[in-house]
């Protein structure tokens, strides 16, 4: 049964929203299938961007649904604290078998958020673990965005997100962002110019000692900044760095996991290990919210078999619905539709046509930049004088009234269809951008 919209919008504070414009002129979906969701208005919207990067394998899928429906009535909730269910279980086997070779002790959670500050404390209890117990300080980056929890703006790196709630984590860094238009503008794949940042950290190390460094986070492939590929060697430098000093090296993968880069995470697709993983979003198909942290055996193995440790709990950290029955539900189903419907090796196929259909809005009105990797791109606009952001949020209310769901973050659009969209489909997102485009003032 579609909703429909009630009376009274201003009971809910919406989140990461210009409310006051919301709630005058709403936009409203009340049901999704496959590519489209239906607007309130009974309109088709295309989606471009996965909902909010986490649709992965296209919306209302039967297997999922079913999955669902069928838990809430076996079991809709078992505690996980001195307890466990089946599903957890099988859920974090699966899980644990998509990840790098070691990453299979996996840690669930709710969010990407949730995911994050998870991943910041293991690495601080890893150390801990090992006596080493001075190796506080966290290492983010600029322009990086982490979720909203106090770890993860702590140690990331957008400015709006940060500047309400006061200085966060005490010792905490960050590396320079990768993001060169003027060597790297209009870079089709992996930017050719910039792996030397991440020699910046070794200036963070000897300005205050690796001995006090727990860990490094970066995403791998920039998202929520506006789509930010790394250069051709950089994330392989970054690994270096950390193995050498024995800094962990947190990779964020809750938009670039389960299928975004045409593999089941960024590392498979560049090659490059971690000791931890976050994910979220494409988890559960965004069905149930859902997270996971992946960690390397050394890491759980120093933690959980800590020497002279006494009987009892090894990590004083949870959730009340970590790994809750539901969300496992839909996570078994989800695992298993990418893997029957081939969907990481549809997205990576995909992946050339994605590329020259995105780039022919290179010579579009305002267009200054196009990025992509994967199924993601970035088409930056320039800013209008004297009000940065405000083309981008023009665009996103007139694409949605042309029937285009995209993402924004400031004057950039951010692509990422779920992986079951159709070259067609694709074309018919550029040419809906480009036609915007040229009515944008």
């Amino acid at each position: 049964m579609h909703s429909t919209l009630p009376n009274d919008l201003a009971q809910w504070w919406m989140p990461f929203t210009d409310n006051r414009h919301f709630k005058a002129n709403p936009r409203v979906l009340v049901a999704a299938q496959d590519m489209h969701y239906t607007a309130g208005d009974g309109r088709q919207v295309l989606d471009g961007c996965a909902g909010l990067w986490c649709v992965n394998a296209g919306h209302g899928r039967d297997r999922i649904v079913r999955a669902i429906q069928q838990q809430a009535g076996d079991l809709d909730f078992a505690p996980t604290f001195q307890f466990g269910h089946p599903l957890a279980f099988q859920l974090a086997n699966r899980l644990g078998a998509l990840m790098p070779p070691g990453l299979d002790r996996i840690f669930f959670t709710n969010s990407g958020s949730e995911s994050v500050d998870t991943a910041l404390k293991i690495a601080l209890a890893y150390h801990r673990a090992r006596g080493d117990g001075q190796r506080t300080r966290l290492i983010g980056r600029e322009r990086g965005y982490h979720g909203v929890g106090f770890g993860g703006i702590s140690v990331g790196g957008m400015v709006a997100n940060r500047r309400t709630f006061g200085p966060g984590l005490v010792g905490v860094d960050h590396l320079p962002h990768t993001h060169d238009m003027a060597r790297n503008a209009f870079s089709r794949g992996l930017p050719a110019h910039g792996a030397e940042l991440s020699d910046r950290l070794e200036a963070i190390v000897a300005l205050h000692g690796a001995d006090t460094i727990a860990a490094v986070i970066v995403e791998p492939v920039a998202g929520s900044t506006g789509v930010l590929p790394p250069p051709v060697g950089y994330l392989e430098r970054l690994r270096a760095i950390t193995a050498r000093h024995g800094i962990l090296l947190i990779f964020d993968e809750v938009i670039t996991a389960f299928g975004r880069l045409g593999a089941a995470t960024a590392s498979e697709r560049f090659g490059v290990t971690p000791d931890l993983i976050t994910m979220a979003k494409g988890l559960t198909n965004a069905s149930v919210p859902m997270g996971a942290v992946a960690a390397a055996r050394h890491v759980h193995d120093a933690i959980v078999d800590a020497p002279g440790d006494v009987p009892g709990i090894e990590l004083f950290h949870g959730y009340t619905y970590s790994a809750h029955a539901l969300a496992c539900a839909a996570g078994i189903a989800t695992l298993e539709l990418y893997a029957d419907d081939g969907l990481f090796a549809r997205a990576r196929a995909l992946e050339a046509h994605f590329e020259t259909a995105v780039h022919r809005l290179a010579d579009a009105p305002h267009v200054i930049d196009i990025r992509n990797f994967g199924l993601m791109a970035g088409i930056e606009l320039a800013a209008r004088a004297g009000a940065p952001g405000a083309r981008g949020t023009q665009m996103l209310r007139t694409l949605f009234d042309a029937g285009l769901l995209v993402r924004v973050t400031g004057d950039t659009i951010a692509l990422s269809p779920p992986l079951i969209v159709s070259a067609d489909q694709i074309d018919e997102m550029v040419t809906m951008i480009a036609t915007a485009l040229q009515d944008l003032a």
